[in-house]
């Protein structure tokens, strides 16, 4: 375990003062911005969710603009949101209050020929142009925009600020610089790309340029990673006894959901969770996850997408929590 003091939490329980009529079975991804406002991502009828830092409800919007399999969003430094859209193929830039500003790639809503067939991961045959289900964006120290791409693709796509395409890399498989669902992306201070390889169980460690620098294994299904305060925070579905890593083979029992703090090194400082999956402070299906100024921790949970509609878990399980540091 690495010497660094572990950092402590306590959901805050009853946080989110969800307005009347309103309503998120899954909550796809969560970010703060430079006021500490928290916006939410969610599959539902009021797509773009914001929040106060203490839950109380600002307003919303995207209603009508995004399908319903929302999926990352992220918070530029000028506070423009970043939101992708899995089902819809596409990246877009909007104003803090929702006006459009920017969308990514010449084919926004047409999926790249990738060979997938629409379900199967394991159908993607190469590495394709972008997009085919993208999961994620990051903006690097000198305003580039990574993307990750994502269920339908196996590939990493680098933009300018302007949304010009630079440059892709990654193609399907286990190897360095080969992906199996390159799901969450982060970008550290020094420009290096972070990628969370979901179903490999790793993290991979490239240059700007795309060159392999390094893996982190110390990770499970590693949905979202954030960088902050010197740690990497990552969100992390369980698996569940008959599933299959690309990394580490068949799972012979139940794995808990959580979220993993690790230090720069890749190495634990501290996991966040436990057994059962609707307590508080504990997951079910942590998919994203913010860390605010104050070092506080939110935590995005697709519960009706991997466990609410099979009924595995009770309709108030929580998809959004806040943790409050109390080191």
């Amino acid at each position: 375990m690495s010497t660094l003091v572990a950092p402590n939490y306590e959901a805050v329980t009853g946080w989110e003062r969800v307005p009347t009529g309103y309503e998120h079975p899954d909550v796809a991804a969560v970010a703060v911005n430079s006021k500490g406002r928290v916006y939410l991502f969610c599959r539902a009828e009021h797509p773009v969710m914001i929040y106060e830092r203490d839950g109380t409800f600002v307003g919303s919007w995207g209603e009508g603009v995004f399908t319903m399999r929302t999926h990352g969003i992220t918070i530029g430094p000028d506070d423009s949101v970043y939101c992708t859209d899995d089902a819809g193929h596409s990246v877009r830039k909007f104003t803090p209050d929702g006006k459009l500003l920017l969308t990514l790639g010449d084919n926004a809503g047409k999926p790249s020929d990738s060979g997938y067939d629409g379900s199967n991961l394991t159908t993607v045959a190469r590495g394709a142009p972008p997009f085919n289900r993208p999961t994620n964006l990051a903006v690097a120290p000198n305003g580039d925009l990574f993307v990750s791409d994502g269920y339908g693709n196996a590939r990493v796509h680098r933009f300018s600020a302007t949304g010009k395409l630079l440059a892709s890399w990654g193609e399907p498989g286990t190897g360095p610089g080969q992906f199996m669902l390159p799901h969450g992306i982060a970008i550290d201070a020094t420009g290096n790309v972070l990628v969370c390889d979901r179903e490999s169980d790793r993290i991979q460690v490239f240059t700007a340029e795309g060159r392999f620098i390094r893996e982190i294994t110390a990770v499970q299904r590693p949905t979202q990673i954030v960088l902050a305060n010197g740690l990497m925070y990552v969100s992390e579905l369980g698996w569940r006894a008959g599933q299959r890593s690309f990394r580490n083979g068949p799972i012979t029992r139940d794995l808990a959901a959580r979220v993993s703090v690790l230090d720069a090194n890749g190495t634990v400082v501290t996991r966040i969770g436990g057994p059962d999956p609707c307590a508080a402070g504990s997951f079910c299906a942590p998919h994203s996850l913010a860390v605010d100024a104050n070092g506080d921790l939110y935590v995005a949970e697709v519960v009706w997408t991997i466990a609410g509609k099979a009924g595995l878990v009770p309709a108030d399980c929580h998809t959004i929590q806040k943790l409050q540091r109390i080191d």
